[in-house]
C-alpha cells in the first residue's frame, strides 16, 4: 500500500430516517462497495438532523468543512442522500470538488472527483436545478392567474405600502425556503445580491429557523 493510500480516509455518509430497514440497506450497499475496492477502515457518519436545515448545519457540512481532508473519499448510497433539492446537492458537490474530496455514489456507480464524467454529471444536475426553478416560476404564474380569474386581490397584503424589489418574487423565494435551500443559494437562483435578499427578508419580517 502506498503512502498516499495510507493517508486516505474513507467515510460512509448515511442520512438516517425513521425506517430502520432503510438505514440498514444504506450500510449494506456502502460496505459492499467499499469492500470491493479495499477501502478500509470506513468511518460511518450518520446525519440525524432535519433535512430542512441548510446542508452546512448538518453532518455533511461538518464532514466536508471540518473532518474530511484533500484526497479523502465520502461514500453514499445514492445522490439524493446529500440534500432535499438539486441545488443543495450541486452546492455540496462543488464544495467537495474544490477541496479535492471525492464523493462516490454507490447506486449510480459514480465517482465525483473533478474528472470529465463528474463535470458532465454536475452540469446535468445544474440543468435540473434550472428546470426546477422554471417549474416553480410556472406554478407561481398559474396560481396568480387563477387568483385573478377568481376575482381575488393580487399583490402585497394590506399594510405593506412600500414596494420592495423582491416583492414580485415572494412566492418563488418562499418556495425555495420551504425546500430547505439556504439564503445564499436562493440569491443565486433569483439573480440578486445576497445582501438584497437578506434585507428583503428582514423588512418583510420573514424569519428562517
Amino acid at each position: 500500500m502506498s503512502n498516499k493510500d495510507q493517508k486516505t480516509a474513507y467515510f460512509a455518509y448515511l442520512r438516517v430516517s425513521t425506517d430502520a430497514q432503510d438505514i440498514n440497506n444504506q450500510k449494506l450497499g456502502v460496505m459492499e462497495y467499499a469492500n470491493g475496492r479495499n477501502y478500509s477502515p470506513v468511518t460511518f457518519v450518520e446525519d440525524r438532523a432535519s433535512g430542512t436545515l441548510a446542508w452546512q448545519e448538518r453532518a455533511i457540512g461538518e464532514l466536508l468543512n471540518k473532518t474530511a481532508k484533500a484526497g479523502d473519499i465520502i461514500i453514499l448510497s445514492e445522490v439524493s442522500r446529500l440534500g432535499r433539492s438539486t441545488l443543495q446537492v450541486l452546492e455540496i458537490l462543488e464544495v467537495a470538488a474544490k477541496k479535492s474530496i471525492s464523493i462516490h455514489i454507490v447506486k449510480n456507480n459514480l465517482i465525483m472527483d473533478g474528472s470529465m464524467q463528474a463535470t458532465i454529471t454536475a452540469t446535468i444536475l445544474g440543468l435540473a436545478a434550472h428546470i426546477e426553478r422554471e417549474f416553480i416560476s410556472s406554478r407561481t404564474k398559474e396560481a396568480l392567474a387563477k387568483r385573478k380569474a377568481e376575482g381575488k386581490q393580487l399583490g402585497r397584503p394590506n399594510g405593506l405600502a412600500e414596494v420592495l424589489k423582491l416583492d414580485s418574487q415572494a412566492d418563488e423565494i418562499m418556495g425555495y425556503l420551504k425546500k430547505g435551500i439556504n439564503k445564499r443559494a436562493i440569491s443565486k437562483l433569483i439573480e440578486c445580491a445576497p445582501s438584497t435578499l437578506y434585507k428583503w427578508l428582514e423588512r418583510r419580517k420573514i424569519r428562517i429557523k
